[in-house]
């Protein structure tokens, strides 16, 4: 018998999390639910879950503290669930760590695809391991980049959006299939999130070693990984 992925709900709001909770156990997760920070920070050290389902606003300690401190000893991904739709919750959510973000009220059916997609970017192993350009290398299984041999820290959905990229450098990779591939839902036409996300990217392989190697914007398309032209 297969093993189902376990998932931790960290929400104050007991009713949400009683429905979350009985949701994915009908869709085959098993599911562990901390009603306040501190406990769900014990939770995630002891219980190692596949994936972190966590709201911003919680007692003790908040949702940007707690994947601030999991970030320290915790790999997997982390979703955080918002009632701001406010850029500046999911830009301080990146900051922090996380891999994407919900905005409540949750819908069911969004939830369960960005739950997919992040336990699907986690087990699917790229064809390739690993992608060098001159000074810049990526390696697919440590999720790790180096500039000229110098380690460029990267948040995990930072990476996998230059692993996309720089594995199709040269071609043009729309909005679209980025969101689809990286969120697992269909690209709305103002969703954000991964400019937001491609910008962050940039600013940190900006601070590296010179490289010449950028991620360009392509107005109206998407985003090309590209050699710089003098």
């Amino acid at each position: 018998m297969l093993m189902s992925n376990h998932i931790l709900v960290v929400e104050d709001d007991h009713s949400l999390a009683e429905w979350i909770s009985d949701y994915l156990i009908e869709h085959g997760y098993s599911v562990s639910v901390a009603s306040q920070g501190d406990y769900a920070l014990t939770m995630i050290a002891e219980e190692t879950p596949d994936l972190v389902l966590l709201d911003v606003m919680m007692p003790v300690k908040d949702g940007f503290e707690v994947c601030r401190e999991a970030r320290q000893f915790y790999q997997g991904p982390v979703l955080f669930m918002t009632a701001c739709s406010e850029e500046g919750d999911e830009i301080m959510g990146l900051d922090v760590g996380a891999d994407d973000y919900l905005t409540k009220p949750v819908r069911p059916k969004v939830l369960l695809a960005r739950i997919k997609a992040l336990l699907r970017r986690t087990s699917d192993a790229p064809a390739k391991e690993l992608l060098k350009f001159d000074q810049l290398e990526l390696d697919a299984v440590a999720k790790v980049v180096t500039v000229s041999g110098e380690k460029v820290d990267l948040h995990d959905n930072e990476f996998d959006l230059l692993w996309l990229l720089a594995s199709r450098a040269g071609e043009v990779v729309s909005r679209e299939e980025l969101t689809q591939k990286l969120r697992g839902i269909e690209y709305d036409g103002l969703d954000r999130s991964i400019d937001i996300r491609a910008s962050r990217l940039r600013r940190r392989l900006q601070e590296a070693p010179p490289q010449p190697y950028i991620i360009k914007t392509v107005r109206g398309k998407g985003y090309l990984f590209c050699e710089e032209q003098a």
